[in-house]
This record gives structure tokens, C-alpha cells and sequence, in this order.
């Protein structure tokens, strides 16, 4: 073992004892002073040198992430234009293309043909539902209480905004507000936009002494503001202190905030009311959003009289199939497409007339610097709307044959005539609404959106597949929705945009690697459809809607039978329109 060796000096100021580096313990020659300096300067330029060298490298691996990443706008970006257009994987629509390249293989493979029956593979582990207990709310909204012991805190009143789902949304945000501030609820006012163009209030789309009825014991809700409380704004709503709440306000922005503006007043109104309410809120708030979402929301007699036939009318045409058909959210309306900013095959006259579309729409909302219109770095990225002839090729793809009836739900198609065609060649056992019902029916709704939409999202509800184009509030309150009516499964088909549009592109495809890639896309979607989300206390990253579980996990009880034997009988609660069970697949 070595010893540690201490530099010392002798009489004659040489240094013995010094440790070179080799375990050699001769001495070393006397270092003169020059030389001394000659060497603490050459190891200090040695560490700059180094030191430069290590920095120059750190910065080159730095560089390298923003290197690549101004590449790719350079070649897809706002300055591709500078460097000349570069093709990337994906970005140019060429599925017209690809279907006359496999029309023969598609049209005639009825072979393998996919039993509804066997469609979804995965299921839910089954748990014994437990009911909603009244502890779960009474002790935050004081229900335990007598009823002189906690007055309300006065009236709320929300405006909702958008179209059918993101009305729908704001209802049930405003509930759960509502007992968050222990306040009385006002019935929520719609309001008119120029794009929805839909003059419906509350009472046109929903059973108002339902959803009162409902709520009893939970959220008082009344039809409009008492005289006496109006009387002191003179009778002028516009006088009533009127808050805008931040986007996904949390519970304590609004104990904060709003909370003692609604206790000075008596009444305060909230407008807009989209996406004021944040995800991750208290259990007890949670189920004020379940119970109105899944109890107290159920479509006007109007309304579910029509949709119970539009379903009937399905399911008598999907006879070969068992009374099972596929619904397709299709979003490819002229607005749709002029929106996500995607170009198919129209060339200039298509951009220039999407380009009229979004000035008459969103006025200058496209011309601002932020919002740069990239058609080709869109579809690479999944954003843009899928076709009708992509839908048609990937759920023939998937295996569902020419005899499968497909339900279409969307507003008009943009070209409706030439996109449709591929897909009634596919499919054509073919429907929309319009083709269900005549027009002495439909004529009531015609020029309200709303209520279309209301009718499509019945028919969507009670169809055996699912399938989602573009998002949106529409598909995600439905899966949501098909959670319960499915014990626990969505039963959707989810596309992987970003796989479909590199396979769509491609010249050299064979019609057996396209069907392979389709299976995979729908064993993911089934394995999706039966997935809850983790949550950490309140920590909720997802939407309730799409996500009931396991929050809602109690109303779950309401459809346990169905879980177990698939009677739909029990499920009237749950459902939009009440006596469409005992009537659907019987």
C-alpha cells in the first residue's frame, strides 16, 4: 500500500518525496522559476482549450434538435415557398388514386367478410356497481342540513353557446357550478351563432321537467329568475351583473371570485359559459356532472319520437346483420373543410373557394400571423378531415363487406354528389337521415342544426360500430355515452390518421398489407374502447365526458343489467329519449 507522500524541501531547496504519478520515489530535478510558469500556463491553456472543445460539442448536440426542426419548416413551413416545394411522406391527398389502383380487390372481397358479432374482442372486468350514495354530495352542498339552515346563494344564469354538444357540455358544467356556489339554476339560455344558425332554445331540444325533476335533491333549477329579483334590474337582464370566467376556471377561481359576487347581488350571469369549468374537480362536483350528463338530459318528445323511428327504420334494414349497423360521424361539410385548412383535389379553384368559405365565416381570424394555412404539413399531421372514400377503404379494410348498412351522420357533404360516390359503391346499403325519413317528417327541423344533430346522435348511439373522423364534442360526449349502453365498451373506431395518410400515399400497396394494417387500427380500438383513465386524487387529464369512469362509476348501476344480459330495457335514465329502449333490437 502506498504511503502519502509530502513534498518537502531539503537544505538545498530540492524536493524529495514527490509522487510523479508512477509510484517512483527518486527525486526530481529542481524546477527553476521560469519553468515553474512556462508549465502553469501550459495547463491552463490546456483547460481552456478543452473546456472550449467540451462546450463546442454540447453546442453542437443542442443545435442539432433545432437544426431539423427548421429544416422541416423550410421544407413545409411558411418559408417552404423560399426553398421550393419538397415532398413529404403523406402530404399530398392521393387516395383517389389508390382506390382505382385497388377498386377490382376491393369490390370483390366479400370472402372475409367481419361478423358484428365479433367485432369487439376486449371486455371490461365486470365490478358490482354501487349506487350513488347521498353522502357522497350532502356533505359538501349541505343536503344533510335542514333546508332553512343553508338559502341558497342566489340565481345563476349561463349562456350556452356552440352547437348540440358544447351546448350540451355547458349544461352540465353549469349544474355542477351551480352546487359548487349552492346556487339556484336558472334553465341555461342557447345562444344564436352565425355558423350553427339554430334559433332552438332549451325547451326545443330538451324535456325541461325532466331535467327539473332530475335534479331534485341535488341542484334546484327553475325556469326563469322570480319578479322580485328582476324587479330590482329593472326587469332588463342585461343589468344583471354579467362575468366573464376564465377557460377552465378552478373550484377555487370560483369561490374566489365569483362566489361573492353572486352573494352581494342574489343573481349573477356568466356568458359565455363554453369550457368554464375546469376537468379536475372534486368527486362530489364530478357526479353533478354524471347525473345531469346521464340522468337529467333527455331530448324533447319531438325529437325522440323521430329519432325512435329513424332507429327502427336502421335496424329493419340491417336485418341480414342481425338489426346491427356501423354509424360514421363524418365531418366533410363545406365548413369542415374550409376550417382544418386541407386541400383534396380541387387545386386552385377548390383553395379559392375555400378561401371565400373562411372570410365569410371567421372573417380575419385566417389572416392573422399566427394562423398559417399549410394543407400539406396539416395532413401529415392528422388534422385534416377524412373522406368518404378513405372511410369507405379503411372499414372495408377492416373486413366489413358490402351487405353492412352504414348510417351516415353529418350535415351536407362538400361536393356530396362526387365524394359520396365511392363510398354508395363500396356500401351501398347506404343512409343518412334525409334517406330514412321523408320529408313531412324532417320538415319540422329543417334550418335547426341542433336538432339534426340531435336525431344523428340517437341513431349513432344504439349502432353496433362507432366511427370518428375529425373529434370534436360530438364523438366524445357519444363515447362517453356507449360506455353505458355498452357495458363499459365505447365501441368506436378511433382512425390512426397519421398511419392512414403515409398507407394512402403509397403506389405500391397491395390490397392484403392495406386489410392487414386496417385489422391492427381496429383491434387498437377495440383494446381503447375499455380503457379508464388513472386518476391521482382529482388530478383528471381527460375529459368526464368521454371518460365517465370511474367518477360515474355509481350511475353505472342504473345499466347493470344490460352489463350482464344485454337488455336495453333498463337503461331508459341513461338514455336521451326515454322509451327508445323497449322499443330498439327487440
Amino acid at each position: 500500500m502506498k504511503s502519502k507522500i509530502h513534498h518537502q524541501l531539503n537544505n538545498n531547496n530540492v524536493v524529495v518525496g514527490s509522487d510523479n504519478g508512477c509510484g517512483s520515489e527518486s527525486p526530481s530535478p529542481r524546477l527553476s522559476s521560469n519553468r515553474r510558469v512556462l508549465r502553469r500556463e501550459r495547463q491552463k491553456t490546456l483547460f481552456q482549450v478543452s473546456s472550449f472543445s467540451l462546450w463546442r460539442n454540447l453546442r453542437f448536440l443542442l443545435l442539432l434538435p433545432m437544426i431539423y426542426a427548421s429544416g422541416l419548416i423550410m421544407c413545409v413551413g411558411p418559408f417552404s415557398g423560399l426553398v421550393g416545394w419538397v415532398y413529404v411522406p403523406g402530404s399530398v391527398y392521393r387516395s383517389p388514386e389508390i382506390y382505382r389502383k385497388l377498386r377490382v380487390d376491393i369490390l370483390s372481397d366479400n370472402s372475409t367478410s367481419l361478423e358484428f358479432s365479433s367485432v369487439w374482442k376486449y371486455k371490461r372486468k365486470p365490478k358490482m356497481p354501487k349506487p350513488c350514495p347521498n353522502s357522497t354530495v350532502s356533505p359538501h352542498l349541505g343536503f344533510d342540513r335542514e333546508p332553512s339552515a343553508l338559502a341558497p346563494s342566489g340565481y345563476l344564469i349561463v349562456n350556452a353557446n356552440g352547437g348540440l354538444s358544447q351546448q350540451r357540455s355547458a349544461i352540465c358544467n353549469a349544474v355542477a357550478v351551480a352546487g359548487l356556489l349552492n346556487a339556484v339554476l336558472v334553465i341555461p339560455e342557447f345562444e344564436f351563432h352565425t355558423i350553427w344558425k339554430d334559433s332552438s332554445n332549451f325547451g326545443d331540444i330538451y324535456d325541461e321537467d325532466h331535467f327539473i325533476s332530475s335534479l331534485e335533491g341535488y341542484v334546484k333549477v327553475v325556469r326563469r329568475v322570480p319578479d322580485e329579483i328582476m324587479s330590482r334590474f329593472g326587469y332588463n337582464l342585461t343589468s344583471i351583473p354579467t362575468i366573464r370566467v376564465q377557460a377552465w376556471a378552478t373550484v377555487n377561481y370560483y369561490n374566489g371570485e365569483v362566489y361573492p359576487v353572486l352573494k352581494e347581488h342574489g343573481v349573477i350571469r356568466i356568458s359565455p359559459f363554453a369550457n368554464r369549468l375546469a376537468m379536475s374537480v372534486q368527486p362530489y362536483i364530478q357526479l353533478l356532472r354524471c347525473i345531469s350528463n346521464y340522468k337529467a338530459l333527455k331530448f324533447s318528445s319531438h325529437i325522440s319520437s323521430l329519432a325512435e323511428m329513424l332507429v327502427d327504420r336502421m335496424v329493419e334494414k340491417s336485418s341480414e346483420n342481425g338489426g346491427k349497423y356501423v354509424s360514421v360521424h363524418l365531418r366533410f361539410e363545406e365548413d369542415m373543410v374550409a376550417f382544418s385548412c386541407c386541400l383534396y383535389e380541387g387545386g386552385r379553384a377548390e383553395k379559392s373557394e375555400m378561401d371565400v368559405i373562411r372570410q365569410k365565416n371567421w372573417k380575419v381570424k385566417f389572416k392573422r400571423r399566427d394562423r398559417l394555412i399549410k394543407p400539406d404539413l396539416n395532413r401529415v399531421n392528422g388534422k385534416c378531415p377524412l373522406t368518404p372514400l378513405e372511410v369507405g377503404m379503411m372499414l372495408r379494410g377492416m373486413g366489413f363487406d358490402n351487405s353492412s348498412s352504414i348510417y351516415l351522420a353529418s350535415g351536407k357533404i362538400y361536393q356530396h354528389e362526387k365524394h359520396l360516390a365511392p363510398l354508395r359503391e363500396m356500401f351501398p346499403r347506404l343512409y343518412t337521415k334525409e334517406s330514412l325519413a321523408t320529408p313531412e317528417e324532417l320538415a319540422p327541423f329543417e334550418g335547426y342544426s341542433s336538432r339534426m344533430a340531435a336525431l344523428d346522435y340517437t341513431v349513432s348511439l344504439l349502432s353496433e360500430v362507432f366511427v370518428t373522423t375529425q373529434g370534436g364534442n360530438f364523438p366524445h360526449f357519444l363515447m362517453g355515452h356507449r360506455k353505458f349502453l355498452f357495458g363499459g365498451h365505447a365501441k368506436t373506431v378511433i382512425p390512426d390518421k397519421l398511419k392512414l395518410v403515409l398507407l394512402l400515399q403509397d403506389r405500391e400497396m397491395r390490397w392484403e398489407v392495406f386489410k392487414k394494417e386496417m385489422k391492427l387500427m381496429l383491434g387498437e380500438s377495440d383494446r381503447k374502447g375499455v380503457m379508464v383513465p388513472r386518476l391521482r386524487k382529482i388530478n383528471r387529464k381527460t375529459s368526464i365526458y368521454t371518460y365517465p369512469l370511474p367518477e360515474c362509476e355509481c350511475i353505472f348501476h342504473l345499466s347493470s343489467n344490460f352489463s350482464n344480459t344485454g337488455n336495453i330495457q333498463n337503461l331508459g335514465a341513461l338514455h336521451p329519449i326515454s322509451n327508445l329502449m323497449n322499443s330498439a333490437r327487440s
